[in-house]
């Protein structure tokens, strides 16, 4: 039975949407595929259990039958950490991984295991993505952001971890890299890594759609309230504007489904971003949404208008600058009802990476 270690350089560099690419394009070539994400740091509550949501994700997105506690064994949660220090227990989660992946991997094919950040992540209970990989005597794939040098330097620090278990490393797939830079990034990096005896299994160019939040995924990472347009909070955001300047020049910067952010007593910028339309003619706002800041809820008159707009309007307590930052810093995940971005994700990885060389390889 074949199997997959999926792990990374550091966290959000793209190991689900990975996983989730890769397995999609294999279930082309293998009828039984599995899953396991043995150790999950972000996890949903699903009829009284811990899942990761990423094993949520697969399950739902690739039709993985497995048992979502089977896929997602262990949940780091809050505390987590603390007790196990104070009382640590390294074979009862080594059992319970393993134990796991057992029945996961019965009758399959091919199973994907999906690592947690970089290969030293977990060391601090006994189970780090090297010792997990080990433990279930799995190759190992890294995943890499887009560069040139911060990423061989990356990939050979966390070789050297995998390896010290006595784990291969099977190749690396450079994720997210510019497109006007592809070329010449993925030349330098297969010959960089070349030098340092790691294959080069797939270079990604990065594509702004899957970075792309929705109103919907904003509001549940935040404390935000809706005041309006509860029906359009799946409108997804391509770009952010913080409107702390003259109307006439934050109008400007506004392009197809944009996001505004500002005070909610700014009656002039809120009144000028409802007259954007489509260049087109389409009787459609350019304005994705409107986030209103300071708590301050507009008049009843600019409350009208903005019903009245067909848009999600979001209300924090939080000043501008708080706002704005804390979407900058959103993490966006893939959800099973993206199917836009599931697509580009499953074309992405089968025309980027070379399933023929991990096949092999496995």
């Amino acid at each position: 039975m074949r199997k997959i270690f999926i792990a990374a350089t550091k966290q959000n560099d793209g190991k689900t949407t990975v996983s989730l690419g890769i397995i999609r394009n294999l279930q082309e070539k293998f009828s039984k595929v599995g899953f396991i994400k043995p150790i999950g740091q972000r996890y949903l509550e699903e009829e009284g259990l811990k899942i990761d949501e990423d094993s949520i994700l697969i399950e739902e997105v690739c039709g993985i039958k497995s048992g979502l506690k089977d896929m997602s064994p262990i949940a780091v949660e809050k505390g987590f950490t603390e007790k196990y220090i104070a009382r640590p227990d390294k074979k009862n989660i080594s059992d319970q991984i393993q134990n796991a992946f057992r029945r996961v991997s019965k009758k399959q094919d091919l199973v994907v295991i999906e690592g947690t950040g970089h290969a030293g992540v977990g060391s601090v209970f006994d189970h780090s993505n090297a010792t997990v990989a080990k433990l279930l005597g799995s190759k190992v794939i890294i995943i890499s952001s887009g560069g040139v040098g911060r990423p061989i330097d990356e990939i050979v620090l966390n070789k050297a971890l995998f390896e010290r278990e006595g784990v291969k490393v099977l190749g690396v797939i450079v994720n997210k890299i510019l497109p006007d830079k592809f070329e010449k990034v993925s030349r330098l990096v297969r010959k960089g890594l070349e030098r340092k005896g790691i294959d080069v299994l797939g270079t990604l160019p990065y594509d702004p759609l899957l970075a792309r939040p929705t109103i919907e995924q904003i509001l549940e990472e935040t404390r935000f309230t809706v005041l309006c347009g509860k029906e359009y909070l799946e409108r997804s955001v391509a770009k952010v504007i913080v409107a702390a300047m003259a109307p006439k020049d934050a109008m400007r910067y506004v392009t197809d489904d944009s996001l505004v952010i500002t005070p909610g007593d700014r009656e002039d910028m809120i009144t000028g971003v409802l007259n954007c339309f489509q260049s087109s003619g389409e009787k459609r706002l350019k304005i994705c949404g409107i986030i209103l800041t300071c708590g301050i809820t507009p008049d009843p008159s600019i409350m009208d208008l903005l019903e009245k707009a067909q848009i999600p309007v979001l209300l924090s307590k939080e000043d501008t600058y708080d706002v704005a930052t804390c979407v900058h810093d959103l993490t966006v995940k893939i959800r099973p009802v993206d199917k836009e971005k599931i697509a580009a994700v499953v074309k992405l990885i089968k025309e980027h990476v070379d399933f023929n060389k991990i096949l092999k390889g496995i």
